[in-house]
């Protein structure tokens, strides 16, 4: 299956899912979509370039551990749950605020931060797994 057409393609269609990934994450709470199906996404675009280049190249790709960028999203989305219980609401409770940046008022809400961290969540454990998995058969 790695074929010239194959490994042409390739970086252009991981490109191409990585942004759809974050489309789908940022259209969560309003229509179908969200952390967890970004995620995956995402996760099928570093395999699919993994199949193409090889898990060494998806490793220069993603800077930092598949297991570090899910730890790192466990994290963030256990603060977020975790702020609410510091203002005296339920856990999980959403809370938002409002900066302005360049004079445009900009909703931000722990709901955001949940989701950004059940994407790197899924992103970090799914590609562990599709790495060891290409490791495992290329041997």
């Amino acid at each position: 299956m790695n074929t010239l057409i194959f490994r042409t393609v390739a970086p252009f269609l991981t490109a191409l899912m990585l942004l759809f990934s974050i489309f789908v994450l940022l259209r969560g709470h309003n229509e179908p979509g969200g952390g967890f199906i970004g995620g995956l996404i995402a996760a099928s675009a570093f395999a699919m370039y993994g199949i193409a280049f090889g898990v060494s190249a998806v490793r220069r790709a993603l800077w930092f551990r598949p297991l570090s960028i899910a730890g790192a999203g466990l994290l963030l989305s256990t603060v977020s749950g975790l702020i609410s219980a510091v203002f005296g609401v339920p856990f999980m409770t959403g809370l938002w605020i409002y900066p302005r940046l360049f004079g445009v008022e900009v909703p931000l809400a722990t709901v955001m931060s949940f989701d950004v961290g059940v994407y790197l969540v899924v992103v970090g454990a799914i590609t562990a797994i599709a790495l060891a998995l290409e490791e495992r058969e290329s041997d």
